[in-house]
């Protein structure tokens, strides 16, 4: 947390940035430089403001949330007005900034950022990964459920899973990890008196990563899945029973042998061996 003067500081320089977004600049390169300029102040606003920096905020998010920025032909200018706007979701955390139109198309740019997470050469890389990690950090993810991003969701999984690297800082794959959790453990359980579609499509998104391959190194995808499913093995268990009936489960990862191995714990003390695998098998061939 900033100190009282670092924030009065910040409040000020937010407050000019906001009156030169009344008149941005044309050029791509112009604009760019006010909007890193006003990136680098919002990061240092604490959440829960003050209500004289919530005042000096309002030109700039106003400023920022029209679609013409969000959808800016140079992905460079796109990408930071992504990252301002996460900031300030940052800072109104719990309570979204934008009505839930304006929410959904700053999610669609926070996806489209994760999508080259992978590209660590570039120079925009640290705004991505500080993206994800505001996103980890205040649970924003969960907010996408509520304004129905079921299908952005998925794409984030898949950006996650193709992107993942065994050279990521730890703090990008455990960024991840933590999204993901947050969004299984908050999804429906059921629709229609089966696992949601959501949560049935994650769900094999996780057990296309974890099947096991005769490799000597796992990818780091296969990791990232196998941390995922141990922390969310209790939501998941019903949908693995229920996705992976009449399939050899020795062809996965043994966190994934192990849901259903728990599922076995319930069974009376004496239970002999073959009643234990007759229920068992049971469980994956109804």
């Amino acid at each position: 947390m900033a100190s009282e003067a670092e924030q009065m500081t910040a409040e000020r320089r937010l407050g000019y940035i906001g009156a030169r977004f009344a008149s941005p600049p044309d050029a791509a390169e112009e604009l760019l430089s006010l909007l890193k300029e006003a990136e680098t102040w919002l990061r240092r606003v604490d959440q829960l403001p003050t209500e004289s920096m919530r005042k000096a905020l309002h030109p700039t998010m106003s400023a920022l949330a029209p679609k013409e920025l969000l959808d800016h032909r140079d992905p460079d200018v796109r990408l930071t007005v992504t990252s301002c706007l996460v900031e300030i979701t940052r800072i109104t955390a719990p309570d979204p900034p934008y009505d839930d139109d304006v929410m959904q198309h700053i999610f669609t740019r926070v996806v489209e950022a994760f999508e080259k997470l992978d590209d660590v050469e570039s120079p925009f890389y640290a705004t991505r990964v500080m993206i994800l990690e505001n996103v980890a950090a205040v649970r924003m993810c969960v907010l996408m459920l509520d304004v129905d991003c079921d299908d952005l969701i998925r794409d984030m999984f898949h950006h996650f899973f193709r992107t993942v690297s065994n050279t990521h800082q730890q703090n990008v794959v455990t960024s991840m990890e933590a999204v993901m959790t947050f969004v299984i453990n908050e999804s429906d359980d059921v629709q229609q008196d089966m696992p949601s579609y959501l949560l049935q499509d994650l769900t094999s998104y996780l057990l296309k990563n974890v099947k096991m391959e005769k490799k000597e190194t796992l990818p780091a995808s296969f990791r990232l899945a196998e941390k995922v499913i141990g922390m969310c093995h209790e939501k998941l268990r019903p949908v693995f029973i229920s996705l992976l009936r009449g399939t050899p489960i020795d062809e996965y990862s043994k966190v994934v042998t192990s849901l259903f191995e728990d599922a076995m714990d319930v069974d009376a003390p004496g239970e002999d061996t073959v009643s234990q695998t007759t229920k068992r098998m049971s469980l994956l061939n109804v």
